[in-house]
C-alpha cells in the first residue's frame, strides 16, 4: 500500500506532499513557498510575515460562525539526520518513506513526522469542505528546531485566535500544558598544533550504533552520548603519549549524538599498554549501556599517522573539562512526578585545525535552574581556557491547569476513547512559551500522534495513532466554545 492511501487519506496525502519538499531549519525557502501556494490555491487569506512564518485563515463552516477563532500551530522545519552509510542530499531530495507493519518510517534518515504530521493535519482541515469547524487560523512557524526564531519573530497583533492548539507532541494519550525552556552554551578555544613525533602510530577511534534521539524528550532514558563515550576513551589514553589530531562528534544541539570519530597518534612504545586499556574500557562501557544501547560499536583501527597534533597542555584541559561537564538529567521536577526539570546535552564536539568547539543545549522548566546549569558548564570550560557564549535562550511554558480548552479536550478525549488522557508538561521545547509572551491571553494546549525516535534516523510515526489524533482534533474543533 502507498502511504497516501493510509487512513486518514487527506492527512497522509498532505504529509507525502510536504515530505517531497526540502525543509531543513534555516533553509525553509522552498517549504514557505510551498505553503503559501497551498493556501492561495484554496482561495484562502494567506500571507507570510517578515520573518517567514506563514499564516492562513479559513472562515467557519455554516452554523458555527459565532465560535471563538482557533489558531492551529505547527512548525515547517524538520531535523536533518542520516546514518553514515546512507547516501542522501537533504537539500535536493524528498524524504523516502515506507510502511513497516504499524509504523511509517524513512530510509536511513529522519522522517519529519516531527512536526510534519501536525502540518499535514492542518492542511487537511484547511482544504476540507465537509468538516465542521469554527473560524480557523493556521500558523506555520519556521526554524523551531534550531532556535525557534519563527516563534520569537512573530509580532503581537498578528494572530486573531483566542485558542491555540499546538500539534507538536509525540504521545497520543497526552495533552501537554507546559514545557521546558532552553539555552545554547558554546565553548571554544584555540590550541597550538605540534608536529607529530617520528615513529608514532596513527589510530582512528569510532563510536557508532547509538540510538540518539530527542535531547529533551529522550534525555530521561539514559541513552549513550557519543561525545561523552569518546571522551571517556580518550581520558584513558592520557598516560600513553596520546596526541589528538582530529575529532568530530554529533551535529545538532537538539539531537543526542549517535556517532563520534577521532584521529590520534600514540607513541610506539605505549601502543601495547594503550590498546589493552582501550579494550578494557570499551568492554566496560558496552556492559554499562547494554540494556539501553545494544547496538553500540566501539572500534580502534590503525591508520596513517597524523602530521599535526594538539599540544599536550590544551589536550589535557580539553579532555578533563569535557569529562567534568554535566550531560544528561541534572534534576527531576519536585512538583510533577516523572518530569525532568533540568538537563544538558553535549551535542557537538569538534577538534580541527587548531580550534576546539563544544556545543550544548541546556534545558529546564525553571528559568533560574536553566541559568544555574549553564553557569556550571561555563565555569568548567573557562577553567580549561575556553571562551563560553550563551545564545538562543527561550522561555518555558508555565502550565495552566484551569485552562478552558484543556477542560474541553480532557472531556472530549475521555468520551471518544473511554479513558482519561494524561495531562503533562514535557521536557522538550515547545513554541507555546514564546508565543505566550506576545499573546498572554491566548488559551493553549498541545497534543499529537505517537512519534518515536524523533531527531534520529529511527524516527517513526504510528499509523493507528494518526487516526486517533485526527479524530480527536476534529472533535475538539466541533466543541469549541
Amino acid at each position: 500500500m502507498n502511504i497516501d492511501q493510509l487512513e486518514p487519506k487527506s492527512v497522509w496525502r498532505n504529509f507525502v506532499n510536504l515530505n517531497a519538499v526540502p525543509r531543513a531549519s534555516k533553509k525553509e525557502e522552498q517549504v514557505i513557498a510551498f505553503m503559501i501556494d497551498f493556501g492561495k490555491q484554496l482561495g484562502l487569506e494567506t500571507f507570510s510575515d517578515e520573518i517567514g512564518n506563514v499564516i492562513i485563515r479559513k472562515p467557519a463552516t455554516l452554523g458555527v460562525e459565532n465560535r471563538k477563532m482557533v489558531t492551529l500551530q505547527s512548525h515547517l522545519d524538520m531535523v536533518h539526520q542520516k546514518n553514515t552509510d546512507t547516501q542522501f542530499n537533504f537539500e535536493t531530495q524528498g524524504i523516502e518513506m515506507f510502511i513497516d507493519q504499524e509504523w511509517v518510517k524513512a530510509k536511513g534518515t529522519t522522517l519529519g513526522a516531527d512536526n510534519g504530521m501536525g502540518v499535514a493535519a492542518i492542511m487537511a482541515l484547511l482544504e476540507s469542505n465537509t468538516i465542521e469547524h469554527p473560524p480557523l487560523e493556521a500558523l506555520f512557524t519556521i526554524d523551531e528546531e534550531t532556535g525557534m526564531t519563527g516563534a520569537f519573530g512573530l509580532k503581537g497583533g498578528v494572530l486573531k485566535g483566542e485558542i491555540l492548539l499546538n500539534l507538536d507532541t509525540e504521545e497520543d494519550d497526552e495533552i501537554d500544558i507546559g514545557c521546558a525552556g532552553g539555552i545554547d552554551v558554546t565553548a571554544t578555544r584555540n590550541y597550538n598544533q605540534k608536529s607529530s613525533v617520528h615513529g608514532d602510530i596513527g589510530y582512528q577511534i569510532s563510536v557508532k550504533g547509538l540510538k540518539g534521539g530527542h535531547s529533551g524528550m529522550d534525555i530521561v532514558k539514559g541513552l549513550g552520548n557519543a561525545n561523552k563515550i569518546m571522551n571517556r576513551l580518550l581520558y584513558v589514553g592520557l598516560p600513553y603519549n596520546m596526541r589528538i589530531a582530529y575529532l568530530e562528534g554529533g551535529s545538532l544541539r537538539n539531537a543526542i549524538p549517535r556517532e563520534s570519530t577521532c584521529i590520534l597518534n600514540i607513541g610506539k612504545k605505549s601502543v601495547g599498554d594503550f590498546t589493552a586499556k582501550f579494550n578494557e574500557i570499551s568492554k566496560a562501557i558496552k556492559n554499562e549501556l547494554l540494556a539501553q544501547e545494544p547496538e553500540l560499536e566501539i572500534s580502534l583501527a590503525e591508520v596513517k599517522p597524523a602530521k599535526m597534533v594538539m599540544g599536550l597542555g590544551a589536550q589535557g584541559k580539553f579532555i578533563k573539562a569535557l569529562y567534568g561537564a554535566t550531560n544528561g538529567v541534572y534534576a527531576m521536577s519536585a512538583t510533577i512526578e516523572g518530569l525532568v526539570e533540568t538537563s544538558n546535552n553535549i551535542a557537538k564536539v569538534m577538534v580541527k585545525d587548531g580550534e576546539i568547539l563544544v556545543g550544548c543545549l541546556t534545558r529546564s522548566s525553571v528559568d533560574s535552574a536553566k541559568l544555574d546549569l549553564a553557569n556550571s558548564l561555563r565555569s568548567v570550560f573557562e577553567l580549561a581556557g575556553f571562551e563560553v557564549a550563551y545564545s538562543g535562550s527561550y522561555p518555558g511554558w508555565n502550565p495552566n491547569p484551569n485552562s478552558c480548552i484543556l477542560a474541553i479536550a480532557k472531556e472530549t478525549y475521555t468520551n471518544l476513547f473511554q479513558h482519561e488522557p494524561r495531562v503533562v508538561a514535557c521536557h522538550a521545547g515547545l513554541e507555546c512559551g514564546i508565543l505566550g509572551q506576545n499573546y498572554p491571553e491566548i488559551d493553549m494546549i498541545s497534543f499529537g500522534p505517537t512519534i518515536l525516535g524523533a531527531h534520529s534516523p529511527d524516527e517513526r510515526v504510528h499509523i493507528g495513532s494518526v487516526q486517533k489524533f485526527w479524530k480527536f482534533l476534529q472533535e475538539i474543533l466541533r466543541r469549541t466554545p
